[in-house]
């Protein structure tokens, strides 16, 4: 990344690089334990996802704070309208039309 950090960047890092190395200690500790090879290498597979799925769900929501930080300053974009925003009157979505020769019951 380039520019200036900010500290929940730096933070996030710091989460990520202390989970990866839990990844590699745990399961160290646990054959020194005596636990089987096969039990620290499951375990050291399981730390290694979840700390995946972590990093992704880190990087999602730095991305959704920083494009929130910008809308914030500038306004929202403009190709970036929303559900609810869009431009027309309406008319032309379908949904239910009133009146004309709909018969009742």
């Amino acid at each position: 990344m380039s520019g200036p950090h900010t500290p929940s960047e730096d933070s996030a890092t710091d989460v990520v690089r202390w989970a990866a190395f839990s990844c590699v200690l745990v399961p160290v500790v646990l054959l020194w334990y005596g636990t089987s090879l096969a039990g620290a290498t499951g375990t050291a597979l399981g730390l290694a996802a979840v700390t995946a799925v972590c990093r992704v769900l880190l990087r999602q929501s730095e991305r959704g704070a920083t494009r929130l930080r910008q809308e914030e300053r500038h306004g929202p974009s403009p190709r970036r309208r929303g559900r609810h925003h869009r431009t027309g009157t309406g008319a032309h979505r379908g949904g239910r039309h009133t009146g004309g020769n709909t018969p009742v019951g």
